[in-house]
């Protein structure tokens, strides 16, 4: 654990840390009635759980928390040890020796539970603070993690996997030990063994909320077949490095120009390679094993799932022909939701358009519009206006339409731009300019 990293963590989550008046109130020892120092006790219980949960950690020990993670030059909090106190009443801390061992019996782990509810009234602060501790909500959250991990390799609703696989899951031998008990505790998780000339222990995890299924003859031979599969990768990865080893010997030994030792080492690459595609072919055959049992289980839960409505459609009275009907709607409106996102995957992005590139185009139809309109009787000029422009009359909707329309002011309007809008007759015939009414 890295002193420096946990200090600059708190200053970055406590910006005031720093200041000696703020620090001595918040490191003084509580005292008065709870709601004296209430405030101070949340503060020191979220920083404690930000400062685990940032370091990657759920179990903690007192005295590492109080000489190091909050050690202000030599100076420790008063309140540290009632603060771990309080929240070992409240549950947000456990005693790892308050676990209940999923492996022991079921007489056993009663007689724990029963034994841990009957010494929490009478713990003792003093003896509380030299065992590590569990901080709880942080332990779900690894629980929730690990069950997630699992859920993206498995698609039944639970699973079996090693003791060492599991360990690797949460981090460690404690913390699995603690997470086990943990789901264990919730109904979600059983512990299982069997002997094979060596114990192989493992686990059987619900990948749902609901309350997994005791152990049965299957899990057994299941998590014997795990085991090998895994005994068996670990194998191909020692012949690998042993392959990649005398590979480079054998290059070492033909660039000296000792072709005997090199013959020697080649004979090695050959065995290796011929053990790793024996190995390679006894992993795929397990798996296909394990993947059959595991489509089985899932075949059996379509099959219970069918009887389930079956028996649903019987209870409610309702036909084969509605069921098809339905579900002919919901193709309908599956098919219909595809072809809208498609639609809107098609439709080309909106892209700017210069404004130049619009009042170029808005002069032409200023133009074109000017064209038709000196063709028609029923538009004429009727009154003058100073500067030399006039206003036009016109009975045509979409001459009056142009004529309303208006792309800048014309204080904005480049001199350019106004010549554009004009119409030249010959010397003696009238400029005429197209406005916004």
């Amino acid at each position: 654990m890295e002193i420096n990293e946990v200090g600059e963590f708190i200053r970055k989550e406590v910006p005031d840390w720093d200041n000696d008046d703020v620090s001595t109130a918040r490191f003084k020892a509580f005292s008065g009635q709870r709601s004296d120092w209430e405030s101070k006790y949340q503060f020191w219980r979220d920083l404690i759980l930000k400062i685990a949960r940032h370091l990657g950690v759920f179990i903690i020990r007192p005295t590492e928390v109080k000489n190091f993670w909050f050690n202000r030059g030599g100076l420790n909090p008063l309140c540290l040890d009632h603060v771990l106190f309080l929240m070992y009443n409240e549950g947000d801390i456990v005693p790892v020796g308050d676990l209940v061992n999923p492996s022991t019996g079921l007489v056993s782990q009663f007689y724990r539970k029963v034994r841990n509810f009957v010494l929490r009234s009478a713990a003792n602060p003093e003896l509380l603070l030299q065992d590590h501790l569990i901080l709880m909500p942080l332990e779900k959250e690894k629980a929730a993690e690990v069950v997630e991990v699992l859920c993206e390799s498995h698609w039944t609703s639970s699973c079996v996997i090693t003791m060492k696989r599991f360990q690797d899951l949460c981090g460690g031998l404690n913390e699995a030990t603690a997470v086990l008990s943990y789901l264990a505790g919730i109904g979600t998780s059983r512990y299982l063994s069997i002997n094979k000339k060596e114990l192989i222990e493992g686990v059987k995890v619900s990948l749902s909320p609901a309350t997994i299924s005791k152990i049965s003859s299957l899990d057994c031979d299941v998590l014997y077949l795990i085991w090998i599969t895994e005994k068996l990768q670990q194998q191909i990865d020692v012949i690998d490095q042993r392959h990649d080893v005398s590979r480079k010997a054998a290059l070492a030994s033909l660039n000296s120009g000792n072709k005997k030792m090199a013959l020697r080492h080649a004979r090695q690459l050959k065995l290796a390679s011929e053990s790793r595609e024996k190995c390679t072919s006894l992993l795929n055959r397990v798996e296909e094993v394990v993947n059959a049992i595991a489509n089985a289980e899932s075949t059996k839960m379509v099959s219970e799932a069918i009887q389930i409505g079956a028996q649903a459609m019987k209870q409610n009275k309702i036909t084969i022909e509605e069921v098809e009907l339905c579900l002919e709607e919901l193709e309908e409106g599956i098919d219909s939701q595809k072809k809208i996102e498609k639609t809107l995957e098609s439709t080309p992005a909106y892209i700017d358009i210069d404004d130049t590139d619009v009042e170029v185009e808005f002069n032409k139809l200023q133009f074109e519009l000017q064209d038709e309109n000196s063709h028609l009787p029923t538009s004429k000029v009727i009154d003058s206006i100073p500067g030399g422009t006039y206003a036009i009359e016109s009975s045509d909707p979409l001459s009056d339409a142009f004529s309303n329309l208006k792309l800048q002011d014309d204080k904005d309007m480049n001199p350019a731009d106004k010549d554009s809008g004009v119409s030249r007759g010959t010397s003696d015939s009238k400029q005429v300019v197209f406005e916004a009414a």
